[in-house]
């Protein structure tokens, strides 16, 4: 259902970027760039997240959008173009092997995470543990039968397939031992505040979830009605922004979703893909993800200023998203399997 959701709102943000660097007069301008970036990018992102799996959604859809905007740029042009502030005149022309160089972490990360979705690797030597004094020993009222507690420890598991990528690109580049470590230091360091508010977030779905608190909150945000999936998206928006994670957001608020979907008698599936879809809408205004960002491209310091100008953006894209499901709810019923 995420897969119908996000495609949808992905067809337009090419043409929102543009409008918001440049205004009116460059999406007149600009509008065929736009569209074949954002109807590749939906296309493909719909394509692999209904017919493939989850895994390489986002990495095929930007891979295969960046090749034809950069194949459709090279028959097309705008009338103007327009640079940015600090923005050489002229590029230096990359060499072939420069290219390849560049391109050769983001091609292998796709097909790494291609193949581990299709042969399912991530489910080898999987070890999965009922947690013990907790397994089947909480009952759900609502669902009227016991909460499992089963731990699924598996080595082979996306991250591990990220890894893999990582040395293949780093033998094929012939990375020095030195160069590698150093990169891996670094990631750590970015890493280590935002990784560590996951790990609590997550620990405290389990808590939430567990305790029956998501179940209550879920009656009681049912009070809403019929107008719920207009806060269906904000919910995950809520839960990204104070995580910083998609998956966390789903710890936190999705078994609420499907709560009170039940109660409402609303797809509780809509409303589980609406947390998740809403999450997304609220990825880019997450502190963990500014502050990560803002390391990688050297512009430590300047928090503030990208959370202010990125803030009703992202609401702007909350909301369409709620709209959206709202209409799903009760207009575009189809839409939902």
């Amino acid at each position: 259902m995420v897969g119908r959701q996000l495609p949808f709102i992905s067809l337009f943000i090419p043409a929102y970027l543009i409008v918001f660097l440049s205004g009116r007069k460059g999406l007149k301008e600009a509008w065929p760039a736009a569209f074949v970036a954002g109807v590749i990018f939906a296309g493909v992102q719909f394509a692999v997240a209904n017919y493939w799996g989850p895994y390489a959604v986002d990495v095929l859809a930007s891979l295969t959008s960046i090749v034809a905007l950069t194949v459709f740029l090279r028959f097309w042009k705008p009338k103007t173009t327009v640079r940015s502030a600090g923005y050489p005149e002229s590029v230096p022309t990359l060499s072939l092997a420069d290219s390849v160089g560049a391109w050769t972490p983001w091609i292998l990360l796709a097909l790494v995470m291609v193949v581990w979705s299709h042969f399912r690797i991530f489910k080898e030597f999987q070890i999965s543990v009922p947690v013990p004094w907790l397994h089947n020993a909480v009952y759900i009222a609502l669902y009227r039968k016991p909460y499992a507690a089963i731990y699924d420890f598996q080595p082979l598991a996306a991250g591990t397939a990220a890894l893999t990528a990582t040395l293949i690109a780093a033998l094929l580049l012939r990375a020095s031992m030195q160069t590698f470590i150093r990169s891996g230091v670094t990631t750590l360091r970015q890493l280590l505040l935002p990784g560590l508010t996951v790990l609590l977030i997550v620990g405290l779905s389990y808590t939430y979830n567990y305790s029956g608190m998501a179940y209550t909150l879920g009656a009681a945000l049912a009070r809403l009605g019929k107008w719920f999936p207009l806060a269906s998206g904000f919910l995950g928006w809520v839960a990204c922004f104070l995580s910083g994670s998609d998956t966390s957001s789903n710890l936190l608020f999705g078994n609420l979703q499907v709560a009170a979907g039940h109660q409402l008698g609303i797809s509780p599936v809509l409303l589980a893909a609406t947390n998740s879809s809403g999450a997304v809408t609220g990825k880019m205004i997450s502190p963990q993800n500014i502050a990560v960002g803002v390391t990688t491209v050297g512009l430590t310091g300047k928090e503030g200023e990208i959370l202010r100008a990125i803030f009703w953006h992202s609401i702007a894209f909350a909301a369409v998203l709620s709209l959206l499901a709202f209409a799903q709810a009760y207009v575009l019923r189809w839409m939902v399997p």
